[in-house]
C-alpha cells in the first residue's frame, strides 16, 4: 500500500531535490546553498502509545526528523510544527518537551500549524526539518561493489524498549529511552557524509532499511547477523543468539546511521560496526557464524503491510 501510492507520487515529482522519492530527504540548491528537507508523523497507537509521556513524544517527533537530517551530513536550522489539539494539560506538556528537544538539539521552532480533530480521535503530529549541507550530501544510492556496509551506535533496544511501555517486564531504562527518547546521530553524519559512498538511517529496522539500501544503490547486500551490535542491557534481556539478534534487526525506531565506505573511516564519538559487504547483484542476504540465514518474512515495519 505506501510502496503503491509512493509510485504514484513519483509520476509527478519529478523536481531534482525530490531525488526521485527515493531518499530519506529533499536536497534543494539555492545558489551555493544545499538546503535539506525532511518530514515525518507520529499517530498515535502507532508510532507512540496512548500512555507515553507528551514530553517525549515532543522529543521523538523532532529526534526523527533531525535523524533523516543526520543521513544527509546536514545541520539542522530550524523546525515547523504540525499539532493536533487536544487536552490542554497534555498539549501544554508537550510544548514543554518540545521547548526542551529544540534546545537540546539547537532546532529552533520557526512556525507551523494548529488544527483541532474530532473528540476521540487518534493524535497526530507532523514536523518539518530544515537543515544546511556544506559538502556531499549521500543519498541511498551509491553503494558499489566492494564497499564495507557499516551502523552507528546499538540495534533493537527501542524495539525491546516499546514491548516494555506496553508492559511486558520490568522496564530498563536504557531501553525505555531508546524508544521514547531517540538521539539521531547529527555529528556522526556531518563527519561520514564526505567520506561515504550511501548513508541512511536506520528507522523501519536494520533488514528492511539495508534491503532498501541495496535496492536504491542496484547492488547485493550480504550482512553478518552475528555482527549486528548490541547494548548489554539487551543482550542481558534476550541473549545473543540467532532468533534474538533477528528480533533486533527488524524491530525499528533505532534511528541510527546505515552506511557504505571503500576508505578508512575518521575518528567518531560514537560506536561503529562493520556489519556487512557489499558486492554486484541485487538484494538482501544474511549470514551467521553457522552459515547462512534465511531473511524472514518481516523485514521490518511497512506501512500498510498485511
Amino acid at each position: 500500500m505506501e510502496a503503491a501510492f509512493i509510485d504514484q507520487l513519483r509520476r509527478f515529482a519529478t523536481h531534482p531535490a525530490a531525488r526521485g522519492l527515493n531518499d530519506d530527504a529533499a536536497v534543494l540548491r539555492l545558489g551555493s546553498t544545499q538546503l535539506v528537507l525532511t518530514h515525518d508523523m507520529l499517530v498515535e497507537g502507532v508510532h507512540f502509545l496512548p500512555s507515553d509521556p507528551p514530553e517525549t513524544v515532543a522529543w521523538k517527533l523532532l529526534a526523527v526528523n533531525l535523524s533523516d537530517l543526520a543521513a544527509k551530513g546536514a545541520k539542522p536550522l530550524g523546525a515547523l510544527l504540525g499539532f493536533t489539539l487536544g487536552d490542554a494539560d497534555w498539549d501544554r506538556r508537550f510544548a514543554q518537551g518540545l521547548s526542551r528537544a529544540c534546545a537540546h538539539f539547537a532546532c529552533p521552532l520557526l512556525g507551523g500549524d494548529t488544527v483541532s480533530v474530532p473528540i476521540a480521535s487518534s493524535r497526530v503530529f507532523a514536523l518539518t526539518a530544515l537543515g544546511e549541507a556544506s559538502g556531499p550530501v549521500p543519498s541511498r544510492a551509491g553503494a558499489v561493489s566492494g564497499d564495507t556496509l557499516y551502523v552507528t551506535g546499538t540495534i533493537g533496544d527501542a524495539g525491546v524498549g516499546l514491548t516494555m511501555a506496553q508492559g511486558d517486564g520490568v522496564p530498563i531504562a536504557s531501553l525505555l529511552s531508546a524508544y521514547q527518547q531517540p538521539v539521531p546521530q547529527g555529528v556522526a553524519g556531518l563527519v561520514l557524509a564526505p567520506i561515504v559512498t550511501a548513508m541512511m538511517d536506520v528507522s523501519d529496522g536494520l533488514l528492511i532499511d539495508a534491503q532498501r539500501l541495496a535496492e536504491a544503490s542496484g547492488c547485493a547486500i550480504s550482512l553478518n547477523l552475528d555482527a549486528v551490535p548490541l547494548s548489554p542491557a539487551l543482550a542481558a534481556r534476550n541473549g545473543t543468539a540467532r532468533d534474538a539478534r533477528l528480533d533486533a534487526a527488524t524491530a525499528g525506531d533505532d534511528y541510527q546511521l546505515l552506511f557504505t565506505a571503500n576508505l578508512p573511516l575518521p575518528a567518531l564519538t560514537c560506536r561503529v560496526s562493520e556489519i556487512g559487504i557489499v558486492s554486484a547483484g541485487r538484494g538482501l542476504t544474511l549470514f551467521d557464524n553457522d552459515g547462512a540465514v534465511r531473511l524472514p518474512a518481516r523485514l521490518g515495519w511497512l506501512h500498510g503491510a498485511m
